[in-house]
């Protein structure tokens, strides 16, 4: 029996992945130069459908990262001189705003408890603010805060805006000139093995990158933006990349266009209606989120009252893997992907395995 994977990521596999891989495979892609014409053209490709799949504008430049964590470290150390702002609600949002602390950066925080949303605009940003960091989805609780909101923050304060759409990418839709910065990994919504990141910066960050490398501010080392940009330029990063993810995105990149974005998006909100719907009428088991406004849709949380390890098994046996609570919440909840690899039979499948009883 094969496996169906709901876990939060990695997760399941987008269905073409492997005929993907057996091409690249068949062409020897693991062995070719990162400094040749052929990876040049891979990553060229890879940004171009990138690009049109999210409509990200010419005015935001893609770079290749190993991991969102190290999308958050860059962001950091390019972007803030002393003092970012970070709205934490959850373990990686609070991530972000622990890296500033280890950049021996000052960062404030304005924090929630776990599973609640905010009110962005009510909450009062100090002057000295170089860079608001807000994680639009957060993976290890399912809250997630409406676009409108994020997009009011770049009108009410003239400063950088860095946004994490790791577990959220490629469902939501942003107005990309209301942020700066944007990134997610691979293994969640575009259903690839792990190892690849995407960080999306725009012209302003890179002057205020530019800005502090003059001034002397320790950049890193060398993913500094201008290391990213110089080697972009001519279609290739500073380091060894992971030239099989970066193949493999471009593919599933021409896939998803095929599809329409549209029509992926829509489904991702039926199936997440579909367990929403379910589980709101469940006797015993709820939504973690309490408030509609604040459920994630690409990550469902479900507080299964002490049951995860029972669940966990149930399913299991029935070949569906989802994933268990996050840290503190690891006996009492299980979280639920809902990303383009998954079918909806497939979670009709979920849902009538779990039951009423």
């Amino acid at each position: 029996m094969k496996n169906i994977y709901f876990t939060c990521g990695p997760s399941q596999l987008y269905p073409t992945v492997k005929s993907h891989l057996k091409t690249a495979l068949d062409n020897n892609l693991g062995s070719i130069s990162h400094r040749g014409q052929q990876f040049q053209n891979i990553y060229k490709s890879a940004q171009t459908n990138l690009r049109k799949l999210l409509s990200i504008p010419l005015s935001h430049k893609i770079f290749f990262l190993s991991s969102s964590l190290e999308s958050m470290e860059r962001i950091i150390e390019n972007c803030v001189e002393k003092q970012s702002f970070h709205f934490v609600n959850g373990a990686f949002s609070h991530k972000f705003y622990q890296f500033a602390k280890l950049l021996k950066k000052s960062p404030v925080k304005h924090e929630v408890d776990w599973g609640e949303g905010y009110l962005l605009n009510k909450i009062k940003i100090p002057k000295r603010t170089e860079l608001i960091c807000i994680t639009q989805n957060e993976t290890s609780t399912g809250a997630s805060i409406p676009l409108q909101d994020i997009n009011q923050i770049k009108q009410n304060h003239n400063v950088l805006v860095a946004v994490d759409i790791v577990s959220s990418a490629p469902y939501v839709k942003f107005d990309f000139s209301k942020i700066d910065l944007v990134f997610f990994s691979v293994q969640k919504g575009f259903g690839l093995p792990a190892g690849l990141s995407i960080l999306i910066v725009s012209d302003r960050a890179i002057k205020k990158s530019n800005y502090l490398e003059k001034k002397g501010v320790n950049m890193g080392s060398y993913h500094s933006f201008s290391s990213l940009l110089e080697k972009g330029r001519i279609f290739q990063t500073p380091e060894t990349p992971n030239v099989l993810s970066i193949y493999l995105l471009n593919q599933v990149c021409k896939d998803m266009l095929n599809k329409g974005i549209t029509t992926i998006r829509k489904a991702i909100d039926e199936n997440s209606k579909l367990v929403f719907d379910f589980f709101d009428q469940h006797p015993k088991y709820k939504p973690f989120v309490n408030n509609p406004v604040f459920r994630s849709r690409t990550t469902i949380e479900i507080n299964v009252r002490g049951e995860a390890n029972k669940i966990l098994k149930k399913l299991k046996s029935s070949g569906i893997v989802v994933s268990s609570g996050y840290g503190k919440f690891k006996d009492n909840h299980i979280r639920i992907a809902n990303f383009p690899a998954h079918s909806k039979d497939n979670f009709h499948k979920l849902i009538n395995v779990i039951g009423y009883n």
